[in-house]
Parts: structure tokens; sequence; C-alpha cells
């Protein structure tokens, strides 16, 4: 059975172009037109395959970037690799995707996060918070949790918008998770008033984080 070749599957991205969508995504910074969905069935269909990935992700489109991640191997990417792929992440689903489906699968996931939350690039510390955020949730061992709400207090306000928003969700795991800081998360959260006029849809929870904390706590009380 042939390799697909980069060609062939950017040929086919290049079919499931859909001007609709495209317009949809822009509204949210990311410049392509493929249904998630459509994308998805195209990785399912390749399955892992690292060196097609490492070219797909060599051609800088975003919807051949997006199906890299789905298809690559997480475990085969130097420390260094990641390093330099997370700052050419500069569209949000593929910052996303990079983080979720890649970096935290990596045995150098906490080394990275270390060094990416000192990060002078907003981008990049975003990740950093990403990363810590996952780790108040599932490995909160170690972490000095006081310290980050320090950190979050004092610089969270006037953080861009994308670094903004993952140290958001990392105060929102911290009141949602560890009860004895819930009180202090809530606070810094009112004082800050950090994305409380977000627009946010009926039936979903807002991001704002006293709401996301006491959402999450009550929907637990009640189970």
């Amino acid at each position: 059975m042939a390799e697909t070749t980069v060609a062939e599957v950017m040929a086919e991205l290049a079919a499931l172009e859909d001007p609709r969508a495209r317009a949809v995504n822009e509204r949210h910074g990311d410049d392509h037109g493929v249904n998630l969905t459509q994308l998805r069935a195209v990785a399912k269909r390749l399955k892992a395959q690292q060196d097609l990935a490492l070219e797909l992700w060599g051609t800088g489109d975003t919807a051949a970037r997006l199906l890299a991640l789905l298809i690559c191997r997480p475990k085969a990417f130097e420390r260094d690799e990641l390093d330099a792929m997370v700052r050419e992440t500069r569209v949000p689903k593929v910052h996303d995707w990079f983080v979720n489906y890649v970096v935290k699968k990596s045995p150098h996931a906490e080394d990275l996060r270390l060094a990416w939350l000192a990060d002078p690039d907003p981008v990049v510390a975003s990740a950093g918070w990403a990363l810590t955020a996952d780790r108040v949730v599932k490995k909160p061992e170690g972490l000095d949790l006081a310290g980050l709400l320090d950190v979050i207090e004092a610089q969270m306000r006037a953080a861009p918008e994308r670094l903004q928003w993952a140290m958001n969700t990392c105060l929102a795991q911290i009141g949602i998770e560890h009860p004895e800081h819930r009180t202090r998360a809530l606070g810094i959260g009112e004082r800050l008033g950090v994305l409380k006029d977000y627009p946010t849809p009926p039936n979903c929870t807002s991001p704002y984080a006293p709401v996301w904390i006491a959402e999450m706590v009550r929907r637990r009380d009640d189970r």
C-alpha cells in the first residue's frame, strides 16, 4: 500500500474547504475553513504517522497543522522540538490542540511547563499556564497554589488575551478543586472582574471565575 503524500493530503484538505466555516473560524482568530469533524475523519483514516505529521506541520498551513497534531506521536518529540513548535503556534486552535493533544502527553511536559511559565512571550506563557491548570486538577502535589494565586492576582488583569484566559482557567480550577483556596480564588475573581461580561451562550457556564467556580461546585454537591 502506497504511503500518503503531503500533496495528496493538502489536496484533500483543499477540497474540504468551506467558506462559511472559514468565516466562523476567522471570528475566533483561526484561519482555516475545514470542518473539524471532517478533519478528524481524515486523521482517523490516516492513523498515526509521525513523518507525515512533521511534513504537514512544516507547510505552515493551519488545517494541515491541526491534522498533524492528530496523527503525530506525542512522545516522539524531543523537548527542543516542542519548544520551537509552541513559538510557531499563533493560531488559537492550533495552540490549544498542540498543548492538549501533544505536550500534555509528552515526557517533557513538566520541564516545559516550568520554562514556559516564565517566558516573556505571552503566547508561550499561556501554554505554561494551561499545563499548570491541568496539573491543578490532575496532579496538584508539589504545586504552590498560594503562590500561583499571588501571581494571578498581580498579573491577570493586565495580561494579553490568551495569557489572561489561561491564567483565569488556572484560577477557576484552583477554586473548584481545592476548597482550602476557594474563598481566596473567588475574591480574586471578583476584585479583578476578568471575563465578567464575556458573552456566554445559553446552557453554557460563564468563564468568569466566581460564576464558573460556584457552578462546578454546585454540580458536585448535587451528585
